[in-house]
């Protein structure tokens, strides 16, 4: 006697209660699968961007939307420091490296940034074609920058005000002189050019940003610029320069316990931690990953309950085929072996389709969203976690069955065939 095709018979004769079963399962394992998705993808996102970096010295204002800003390039700027106020740390004897950027403009709503090559070298980062910046007004693109707007070595552009539209400076265009392999971190979104660059754009020297006032919007209200086309060989002067941030790489973890300090302690700075931000970031989704998590849990209970439903009001209707079964010579072994195979046949149809529903969801919901793109969320990454999916669903499968199977197991079949 075929099991499996037993099985797979009883599952078809009873085909809407079967499908109601699958559909529950598919349910909680595509609401759980989802969260551990997308919890997977973040904090590898998150522990990449903030490799190699061990503290982020800005303007004073929120410690977290300064690394937002600064590092996952997702938020507006505290303000801008004047750049002679943290060279005093490219001195400090703790200091391995310390890197300024000063976010500058956009193009085709991909941020500019002005900075040193050594920002690239820490991260990694290396050329797929082409050249690092050696003079002013030359770039060189992330990989996803390329893709989206077409450019590539040679090729010019200008800059626009803001990161979705604006007053362009045409009578600044920038070159392209390299583009970045991509590193799957935000720098596959970005466009780097010198400082200089972005100084000689917005007509340096420049009063200092409010405090807590993002750089962008001061762009947009208070800078007018001179008439004449810029140089790519005028050297800027550095006097009186201002940046966006300072990438800090410790040389000893004393540095820890003293440059954050050293750094508040100076007049509209204000020093913050990448590691601790990050932390507090998946804090704060952490809450709303669980929720999801739990709701995934209570509806993947549910169908555990009505497949056992299921299985027991099965059980009653088919007391006379067991009972047939067993004088034709069936074991109880094979009725309980049946009837926890249809268990599993359900558990694994529930798991298959709903890890599918799962990948399916979050890699529509990262075309759906810019930002959810460009945080790196994709459906084609399998997150270590959805293994533990695997024997979890199907051992809930299991015992969903246990008790009908016990019952078919202490069947009398006399009583059973004498009501029949």
């Amino acid at each position: 006697m075929n099991i499996v095709r037993l099985a797979l018979a009883y599952l078809r004769y009873r085909l809407a209660t079967t499908s109601l079963n699958i559909l529950l399962l598919v349910f909680g394992v595509a609401t759980i699968a989802t969260v551990v998705i997308v919890a997977h993808q973040i904090r590898e996102r998150v522990s990449r961007e903030i490799a190699g970096i061990d503290l982020v010295v800005g303007a004073e204002g929120s410690p977290l939307q300064l690394i937002l800003a600064a590092v996952f390039q997702i938020d507006a700027p505290t303000g801008n420091i004047p750049l002679a106020e943290a060279e005093f740390l490219r001195r400090h004897p703790l200091v391995a490296s310390a890197v300024p950027i000063a976010m500058g403009d956009s193009v085709s709503g991909f941020r500019i940034i002005g900075t040193e090559p050594a920002l690239l070298s820490e991260r990694n980062a290396r050329l797929a074609r082409g050249r690092l910046w050696e003079r002013a007004m030359e770039a060189v693109l992330g990989a996803q920058v390329a893709r989206a707007t077409g450019l590539d070595v040679g090729a010019s552009f200008v800059g626009v005000h803001g990161l979705h539209g604006g007053l362009a400076h045409a009578e600044h265009p920038y070159t392209v002189v390299g583009v970045l392999a991509p590193t799957g971190t935000v720098l596959d979104r970005l466009v780097f050019t010198s400082l200089e660059s972005v100084w000689l754009v917005h007509e340096r020297p420049r009063p200092s940003v409010a405090r807590g006032a993002p750089a962008e919007h001061e762009h947009e209200e208070h800078h007018e610029h001179e008439e004449h086309p810029a140089s790519s060989e005028k050297r800027i002067s550095r006097e009186g320069a201002e940046i966006t941030a300072l990438f800090v790489r410790y040389r000893s973890p004393l540095a820890a316990v003293q440059l954050p300090r050293l750094v508040n302690e100076r007049p509209n700075l204000q020093a913050a931690s990448p590691a601790l931000e990050a932390a507090r970031l998946l804090a704060i989704l952490g809450f709303g990953l669980d929720t999801l998590r739990l709701f995934g849990v209570v509806v993947t209970a549910v169908a555990a309950l009505s497949v056992l439903v299921a299985l027991a009001h099965a059980l009653e209707e088919r007391r006379a085929d067991i009972a047939i079964m067993r004088v034709l010579g069936a074991t109880r072994g094979l009725v309980v072996r049946e009837l926890l195979l249809e268990a599993l046949l359900l558990g694994a149809a529930g798991l298959v389709l709903g890890l599918a529903l799962a990948h399916l969801s979050v890699e529509l919901l990262a075309r759906s969203f810019r930002q959810v793109h460009e945080a790196g969320i994709t459906g084609g990454t399998i997150a270590p976690e959805e293994l533990w999916l695997v024997p979890a669903v199907l051992a809930l499968g299991v015992l969903a069955a246990l008790f009908p199977a016990v019952r078919a197991y202490r069947l009398d079949l006399a009583s059973t065939l004498a009501r029949a």
